[in-house]
């Protein structure tokens, strides 16, 4: 069977799929930036709030992404638009890694905070469970891959916004228009 018996005839992704796009993208955006700001600022209870807020996106865009994989898994996407076979390989293989990290990261981020010996209370309500027991070495690991995985994930996404105005701008093919809201 080809691959195209699995693409939709639509020409635009869901309601639902766009709404999770731009939801999870703002989130991830705003997520890594108040990560990055957060990180270089003496103890304070700025900085305290700031983690609590950064706990709390990183397991919200977990369930987000969770909930966006199970829809895009049991809806299909547009089928592509025409493109030369190595682009559209690169766009599916972005993609893949997208939701890898969509998952890696926030999961990294929260054995890192059971590994330094501070539990995760999502919204200050729900205590979640840790992943690991509490070990400085190990929590200093997980802190560099969280941090390594959030970079690499905030450099798929600049690929991703760039190969997207390429397609708006250059190509001018309608790409950019299968993702926006509904006017």
């Amino acid at each position: 069977m080809s691959s195209n018996a699995f693409k939709s005839t639509a020409s635009r992704y869901t309601g639902v799929a766009i709404a999770f796009h731009w939801l999870l993208a703002l989130m991830i955006v705003g997520s890594f930036s108040v990560g990055w700001y957060m990180s270089d600022l003496p103890m304070s209870p700025t900085r305290l709030k700031l983690y609590n807020w950064h706990k709390w996106a990183g397991v919200t865009i977990l369930a987000l992404s969770a909930l966006r994989l199970l829809w895009r898994l049991a809806h299909r996407p547009p089928a592509d638009l025409p493109a030369p076979r190595w682009q559209q390989q690169a766009a599916h293989a972005t993609h893949i890694a997208l939701y890898v990290l969509f998952f890696a990261v926030p999961l990294a981020g929260w054995a890192y905070s059971s590994a330094a010996g501070f539990p995760i209370v999502w919204f200050g309500v729900l205590p979640l469970p840790d992943f690991v027991s509490p070990d400085k070495a190990l929590a200093e690991s997980l802190k560099g891959l969280h941090a390594a995985l959030a970079f690499a994930l905030a450099a798929l996404v600049g690929l991703h916004i760039a190969a997207a105005l390429k397609h708006h701008v250059i190509d001018r093919d309608g790409l950019l228009d299968r993702m926006r809201p509904a006017r």
